[in-house]
């Protein structure tokens, strides 16, 4: 009998996280019938600083990698094959001998407004507290309500749901695309519009590292590869590259793509407090991963040019 071939997928352990590892796995067998065998594809668990540590935020225990660097070290180990990633959670620059091999198709990339007492942020009353882990949720929400207060509030979306039952916080925000992986969007009381809340970069994209000399596992991957979902998620991941981001610094960015090649941008950055917003907006005919790079780029040194950039 011929030994089914082997495929190691590395993942965090979380529900999210494992949903995103389960359609890596649907998608791997339908490009290749020799993935699709029993047991062909294994799901390895991961767990990551970032989860073993909850009564802190991201930004006081080291910001972007903290749900990534033990699976890195996992697959440049050779323990794993490839690395499941949500894309928000990579850090812009990746270890020596790993490359960012595929971006899924993207999914929704808006927030997700949760309250039991609101409708809207804007529906609020002044005093409100909304529980959330992300500095740049933090910050725009502060921007456009400052009579609202926010709190940090970690876990997974389950404990952070179970956090709103019970009280904790009066609202919560969490991102379209992974309530939906887990079949959760029941519990979504408004999607955001990107007036309403700017994304984070790469929010709602799936990302597939592997080893840089790994034939076999990148030809596998670049069946996968979504090419529109790549060119949005490249044009933001350079515009905060180039402002030099991590959990640590309230950045946001959303790009799309239309069908004639026009890519939008939008990005800002904010202090916590919600003081000192800057916006920029920039437009152009994108076909390769180099241009759109060079027009997040462009666009992250434009806000950093601005004179209220970092003033409080």
């Amino acid at each position: 009998m011929t030994r089914p071939t082997r495929l190691r997928i590395g993942t965090r352990a979380s529900p999210l996280a494992l949903a995103q590892a389960y359609e890596t796995r649907i998608r791997l067998a339908g490009a290749d019938p020799a993935l699709a065998a029993n047991g062909a594809v294994e799901i390895v668990e991961i767990i990551t600083r970032g989860d073993k540590i909850l009564d802190r935020t991201l930004s006081e225990i080291g910001g972007k990698g903290l749900f990534t660097k033990e699976i890195d070290e996992a697959l440049l180990q050779g323990r794993v094959d490839i690395a499941v990633h949500s894309m928000k959670d990579v850090p812009t620059r990746l270890p020596d001998g790993m490359v960012l091999a595929c971006i899924l198709p993207r999914a929704d990339a808006r927030d997700a407004f949760i309250s039991p007492r609101a409708t809207a942020l804007a529906d609020l009353p002044a005093g409100s507290v909304v529980g959330t882990a992300s500095l740049r949720r933090q910050a725009q929400i502060l921007n456009k309500f400052p009579g609202l207060k926010v709190i940090p509030l970690r876990g997974n979306v389950q404990t952070r749901l179970r956090k709103l039952s019970a009280g904790e916080v009066d609202a919560t925000l969490l991102a379209v695309a992974g309530l939906h992986r887990l079949y959760r969007a029941d519990v979504i009381t408004a999607a955001l519009s990107e007036a309403e809340m700017l994304p984070a970069v790469a929010q709602g994209a799936i990302g597939i590292t592997c080893r840089q000399d790994d034939t076999r596992v990148l030809a596998w991957l670049a069946r996968l590869n979504c090419r529109t979902s790549e060119l949005r998620v490249t044009a933001e991941r350079a515009f905060l590259r180039e402002l030099d981001g991590s959990c640590r610094t309230p950045i946001a960015a959303h790009a799309v793509l239309s069908e004639d090649g026009t890519l939008s941008f939008k990005g800002n950055s904010a202090q916590t407090d919600g003081s000192g917003l800057v916006e920029v907006t920039r437009t152009g005919k994108i076909t390769e991963v180099k241009a759109a790079e060079a027009l997040g780029t462009a666009a992250g040194r434009e806000l950093k040019a601005h004179p209220d950039y970092g003033v409080a």
